[in-house]
Parts: C-alpha cells; structure tokens; sequence
C-alpha cells in the first residue's frame, strides 16, 4: 500500500546499515560491525515472530565461521553448539539394501569429522544475544516488503509492510503503517530466494553474467528417540532410492542433543515428472530397512521445508548494488555437495561488514561495496564453492550413479591438483522448465501414510506451528489466474499441489465424479515460507510475497 495517498505517511528511522534477515549471515554482519566500530548504529528486520522462528537447516556446522566471528564459542557455557561428529557414514540406497561407501574413498572435503551438530535456529538466537549486547537493534516481526530508492537509483533503504489489512486490500481496525529503514548501505540477508533479493536482482541485474540459480527442496523433521536407537555424533548421508530417473536429491540423518535425531530429505527442483511429491519422497524414504528402526519407540516433534540455493559457483549473481549487497544465502553461498552453507553465509556476513565499515570511514554512502564483490572469491568462500562447482551439473547430466561417481572424481582432481578435467561446467535450464509433460511419464504413486512413521501433509503443518493472519491479502500471487487450470492442469496435472509441502496449493471439482469445473484453491494460512513454488512453477506464474510480519511458520529449534 505504499503509493496509497490516502494513508498516513510512514514514519522513518535513519542507520548507519540497515540489515534484513536475522540469521546467520545477518547476525555476523551486525556483529562483526559493532566489533569494529561501537558507534556504528546498525538495525535487523526480521519477518519471522522471534529470531530464529524461520531458521531450517540440517545441520552439520563447520565451525570455521563461528571460530572468526566469536573465537569463544566452545568456553560459552550458552551456547547451543554442543554435539561433535563422533561417527561419519555414506550410503547409496536402493529398495531394499544400503550399500556403505568407506570414508577413505570420499574426498576430504566431504568428510565431518572437526564439525558439530545442531540448530541453526537456536544458534541464531544464541547470536541474536550477542548481537544486542553490541548494542544492534533486532526488529521480529516485521516484514521488510520493499526496496527504497533515491534520486540516482541507489537504493537507501528498506520499508516494513502494512500491519491490519484485509483480504480486501483495505486497512482494517488497529492499521498500522510500516516504517522507514533508512541506511547509508543495505545488506540482504533473507536466506533463499528472498524477496527483496529477488527485487535487486531484477533491478539492477545481477545475475546478466552468471548461470541461472539452482535449487532443492530440503525437508526436515526433528524427532527424539528411544535410548536404544540413539547414537551421539552420528552423521549419516545417503542418495538413491526412492528417487527415481529423472529426480536425484539425498537425506541426512544427524544424531544429537538430548536424543534429538535430525532426518530430512532434498530433492533437487530439476526434477522431470510432474507427479513426483518431495513431501511423499521423503516420508517413503523413511521406511527404508537402514532408516526405519531409528525411529522405533520415538516422537516426531517438528517439521518443516525449506528450498536450498544449490547453484554455487557458476549462479552467484554480482554482489553489489548501488546502496548495498547481497550476503549469505540470498547470494547462494550453499557448498552443494556438503549440504553446508552457515558456515559461508557467516563469513560472507563479516567480508561484507568490514567492507561496509571501511567504506564509512572513508565517508561513503549508498554506493557499491566494490571490494566486496571483487575479493569473495579469493576467500574461502570461493575456495569452498569453486572445488565442487561441477558436481551438480555432473549429476544433472549424467544421472544418480554415473554423476555421482562423475562428480567425487572431480572433487578430488580439485583437491588433489586444484583443477579439473571438465573446467568449469554450466547448469542446464532453470529449474521451472524441466517438467516433461503427463503424457511422457508413469505417474507416481505413493502409500498412505501409517501416522506412526509416516504422516501426512496437514500433520506435519500442524507441528509446523504456522500462523498467519487469515483476512490479509493472499501473499501468493498468480500473474495470470486462469494459468494453472488452463495451462498446468491438462499437461502437467498442475504441480503445485505435489511439489508444495505445506498443502498450500489444491485443485478442486463442482463434480469430483466427472471432474467437471476444476478450481485452483490457494489455502495461503498453510505456507511455511518454503518459496517452492516461486522456483518451480512451470509457467512462472506464482510469485511469493512476504504476508504479513511475524506470520508463518515458528520452528522449535529446527
């Protein structure tokens, strides 16, 4: 509602930086700047209710990032971080066995052991302590909704959405008007595919010299187990089964904590037939005979989803912007291969803030953070990412075994004589143009699920704890309405209600027995902020906004 005259004007409040996004990278960009200036005035918006309320991740973290930004880590009696990888393990899966790969055959970087296991989400909050404690301001609950630019088209800051509208657009009882973030540089930090990224990007084009971004959908799941089925420090990684032709992804399985098991699932968005559900993919991967019995006498507790940036070296966009910088996920800083990227997202967070910092010192303000840009990839982010840039293009051309095998010979040319027989390898097409149409593919059918080791999509949104605001405007928004039942429902079968993992997206009939009148339902309340179907929708049709601030999902320390 910003260019509503009627409406009161929006209050402002000016910064030094101005930071959107409260997680890993966010918060080390705050700290690490407070650290080198005190006086430096720094704020963080962050959409989700508290910090860390939006925060998935497996997570296996190396603690590289963390040993750079707070060296005292390990001695801080509150910090969350206390599990160490004890036990690493590789597996190809087929239905029924699980053939281990030895640790002496993976490449190095592949290995886990000097990393430690736990929650993203509450690591973010342990930070977000220590970043108020510096003195920054951190804002939950507020959705930064737009890019605010000057006279030049350098962009000066960021302004919160409206609270109280309704589903009509128009305010309700108790409207209140979103403020002004005003910064001399602006620093994006909302994860994968977020949407003032997505705005950047598009402005200024950023990505006109990179490939196009790839992603996955990681699924996730945390559970506590019976004394007997947990294993302190293991780490367990597998691919295959029940990913089929035309699909490829992989699970994790990470033990830690209070008998807390971490399970999820990624499957990749190149995936070619429409019929194949992520959700469904990883509720059958659990009851494989290697998995399975982890899960004997326990309690799921948690559940959500989340995409993941997998295009890494060759899909970083430029950086930098007129007026601020890409950071963290929302630059793709994700190691694809090592299923990592807190540990990046932290260390892109502290590149950007002493660049920030150096450059107001010099009386700078709303320009670009040149060095930034030029020296990321002289770091060991680049490092990081420029030794498995080819694995996935390995995988997307060659399929499951032979792109795997494919792409550990690669990783350890790089390690080994740090460069490779392909070079640098391009992604195919972007990921919302690879569905091969009804027609061409045997639909998949999945089981029902047995609610004790299998569950179904509303149950899992339940333990999702999502909340939005039901008489708001619908924050997923279709260009074309008559799209999905026009174009996507007679080739594709319209996706959307498979690849969403929440039951956000539903095709409903007048007549169920004939299927007449087909309808596309929207139920926006489900959405857990996952951003699939902003990626993978074939006709590009639905754009993910952000609803109102501190809705959607509120992780328990996932």
């Amino acid at each position: 509602m910003a260019d509503d005259p009627t409406l009161p004007a929006r209050e402002s409040m000016e910064y030094d930086v101005v930071i959107v996004g409260a997680g890993p990278a966010g918060l080390a960009a705050a700290i690490r700047l407070k650290s080198l200036d005190p006086n430096i005035s720094v704020v963080i918006v962050e959409k989700g209710s508290t910090v860390g309320a939006h925060i998935l991740s497996g997570a296996v973290i190396d603690p590289i990032g963390l040993d750079r930004l707070t060296p005292d880590w390990r001695s801080d009696a509150q910090c969350p971080l206390k599990t160490q990888v004890v036990t690493d393990q590789f597996y190809f899966l087929t239905e029924k066995a699980a053939v281990h790969l030895p640790n002496w055959a993976m490449p190095k970087l592949m290995g886990n052991h000097g990393n430690y296991i736990g929650s993203l989400g509450a690591i973010a909050r342990w930070l977000g302590a220590r970043a108020e404690a510096l003195g920054v301001e951190i804002y939950p609950g507020f959705a930064a909704t737009e890019l605010l630019f000057g006279d030049k088209g350098e962009v000066v800051g960021v302004a919160t959405g409206d609270m109280g509208v309704g589903r009509d657009g128009h305010p309700k009882a108790g409207f209140t008007r979103g403020m002004e973030l005003r910064g001399k540089y602006v620093l994006l930090a909302e994860g994968a595919r977020g949407s003032l990224s997505k705005q950047a990007v598009a402005r200024y084009g950023l990505d006109s010299a990179s490939g196009p971004q790839k992603y996955g959908i990681g699924l996730k799941e945390l559970w506590q187990v019976a004394d007997d089925r947990f294993s302190p420090g293991l780490v367990r990684h597998t691919f295959g089964w029940p990913l089929s032709k035309g699909a490829s992804g992989g699970s994790f399985l990470y033990h830690y904590g209070d008998r807390l098991v971490s399970v999820g699932f990624v499957v990749h968005l190149n995936y070619q037939n429409p019929t194949l559900s992520p959700f469904d993919e990883f509720q059958r991967f659990k009851t494989h005979p290697l998995v399975r019995g982890t899960f004997d006498g326990g309690k799921r507790i948690a559940y959500g989803a989340r995409v993941i940036a997998s295009g890494g070296w060759q899909s970083a966009p430029k950086l930098v912007f007129p007026g601020g910088a890409l950071i963290g996920c929302s630059a793709g800083f994700v190691n694809f291969a090592r299923i990592k990227g807190s540990h990046n997202a932290i260390l892109s967070g502290m590149l950007a803030a002493e660049k920030a910092h150096a450059a107001l010192v010099a009386g700078r303000a709303n320009d670009e953070l040149t060095d930034y840009e030029n020296s990321w990839r002289d770091t060991e982010i680049g490092r990081d990412l420029y030794k498995v840039r080819n694995v996935k293009p390995l995988w997307s051309r060659y399929g499951l075994i032979l792109g795997v095998a494919l792409g550990g010979l690669d990783m350890w040319t790089n390690e080994l004589f740090k460069s490779s027989i392909f070079g640098t390898l391009k992604h195919g097409k972007p990921d919302s143009d690879t569905l091969r149409p009804l027609s061409d593919v045997t639909p998949i059918v999945y089981p029902k699920p047995d609610a004790m080791l299998t569950f179904d999509k509303a149950s899992s949104v339940y333990l999702s704890n999502t909340n939005h605001e039901e008489d708001q405007p619908v924050h997923l928004r279709l260009h074309d309405p008559d799209a999905p039942i026009r174009d996507n429902l007679p080739r594709y079968g319209e996706p959307a209600r498979l690849y969403c993992p929440a039951g956000v997206y539903e095709v409903v009939y007048a007549n169920e027995a004939t299927r007449a009148e087909p309808r596309f339902v929207i139920n926006a309340q489900n959405c857990v902020h996952c951003k699939t179907c902003d990626i993978k929708d074939p006709a590009k049709n639905i754009e993910w906004t952000p609803p109102e601030g501190g809705g959607g999902p509120n992780y328990p320390d996932l």
